[in-house]
């Protein structure tokens, strides 16, 4: 495969990674040359990409690419990369792609009271972040379907891992144990993010699927987990209704539900990290909790 990835920040790196260990060749795009410079310790090869504008060295990896992954958030004009290859014509642009992963996020669901939702749930978005991410997605579903190419759309839940969890947290003073009544988070690996795109990647498999752990579970919980491994107090339950919390941390607590990642492992996809207790254990024994870079994903 010759895998392009628009926005390979956090899981983009470690899909490269994963993907370049696998004899792949990887290209990705940032927005700085500062930060291109780092992506080649991931084996990706680094691309400059402002949000609005193809550059022509893009345009001429882009001829040669088989497999595109889109990483770069929506705003509120859209998705960036939708307007671009609608006006260069996504074929004509890309004549070898073959597959299409979109990295979208649960929180197109909504709440549901804590009911479990899968991928034929009805999408009821709650923050404009999530009505943007519904918007992208059947905007890149409309795309596909013109051009004749296979969509996967990943659906990723909380992402953590090495240099990004718990144990983080409470090593620099931030963790907190938050506490409302019946919530609960899904969250996810990213290296199991890695392996799911590859996954369907190599497959070139379209459809939707929720890229998750097995165990939903109240936030507090993982937190507490941690503390017990590192062996340290874990700080004071606080009620979220008193807590001090920015607007946009206290909107993901307005959604609740356990989300079901059956369809991706029906499909034959194993899970490294399917829950939350197995992974901290990983983190903390293989000493990567604190790291950030290229072995962190290995």
């Amino acid at each position: 495969m010759h895998v392009m990835i628009f926005g390979a920040g956090y899981s983009g790196k470690a899909i490269g990674q994963f993907l370049t260990s696998g004899g792949h060749r990887v290209c990705g795009t940032t927005r700085s040359a500062e930060k291109a410079t780092t992506l080649g310790e991931f084996g990706i090869a680094p691309l400059l990409f402002d949000g609005r504008t193809l550059t022509p060295e893009l345009r001429a990896e882009l001829a040669s690419v088989t497999h595109l992954v889109q990483s770069i958030a929506p705003g509120r004009d859209g998705d960036p990369l939708i307007r671009l290859f609608r006006e260069a014509e996504l074929k004509a642009l890309m004549p070898k792609l073959e597959w299409i992963g979109y990295l979208s996020t649960v929180g197109v669901y909504g709440d549901h009271s804590g009911t479990w939702v899968d991928e034929n749930t009805e999408l009821k978005p709650v923050s404009q972040r999530s009505v943007e991410r519904v918007e992208a997605e059947l905007a890149w579903q409309a795309l596909a379907a013109e051009s004749g190419i296979p969509l996967a759309i990943l659906r990723l839940s909380g992402i953590y891992g090495p240099g990004r969890n718990a144990f983080v947290n409470l090593a620099n003073g931030t963790a907190r144990r938050l506490v409302k009544k019946d919530q609960v988070f899904n969250r996810i690996r990213v290296e199991d993010i890695a392996g799911a795109t590859a996954f369907l990647g190599e497959r070139r498999e379209p459809g939707t699927f929720n890229v998750t752990d097995n165990e939903p579970c109240p936030p507090q919980d993982v937190v507490a987990e941690a503390a017990r491994l590192m062996g340290v107090e874990p700080p004071p339950e606080q009620p979220f209704e008193t807590a001090e919390l920015s607007l946009m941390a206290r909107s993901f607590y307005g959604e609740n539900k356990r989300v079901s990642n059956v369809r991706l492992k029906q499909l034959g996809f194993a899970f490294r990290f399917g829950d939350y207790r197995q992974s901290l254990r990983d983190l903390w024994q293989s000493d990567s909790w604190n790291k950030a870079g290229p072995t962190a994903f290995s």
